[in-house]
């Protein structure tokens, strides 16, 4: 088994190169493949150039820390539907009103089962 088919090996190539990537963008260094190399190196992991291109390619012209800052904010919620014309856009309207009467109706109150918040 070669070295680079050692899943355990090929994480910490990764992570070397993810850590100089980021060490770069919190210095506010534009991040290049011949800097993560160096900052790999430096750490006493020899990345191969191959990984470090596609790395500072991905990150090219983004800004690593507003990348950050937003991981679990989803980055936007799905597009809205775009109706067939005049006539597309009645019945789904007519339709999301019906469900919701439903819904509400479905609901009871505290007070229709005997029980209230301050009895």
């Amino acid at each position: 088994m070669t070295q680079l088919s050692n899943p355990l090996v090929m994480f910490i190539y990764q992570l070397a190169a993810t850590y100089a990537a980021l060490i770069l963008a919190d210095e506010g260094i534009e991040i290049t493949a011949d800097k993560i190399i160096a900052l790999a190196g430096a750490a006493d992991v020899e990345l191969e150039p191959i990984w470090a291109a596609l790395l500072a390619k991905a990150l090219e012209g983004k800004n690593v820390k507003e990348l950050l800052l937003n991981v679990g904010s989803g980055g936007g919620g799905p597009a809205p539907a775009v109706g067939g014309g005049a006539t597309g856009g009645a019945p789904a309207a007519a339709a999301e009103k019906e469900e919701e009467k439903k819904e509400e109706e479905k609901e009871e109150s505290d007070d229709d089962m005997g029980f209230g918040l301050f009895d």
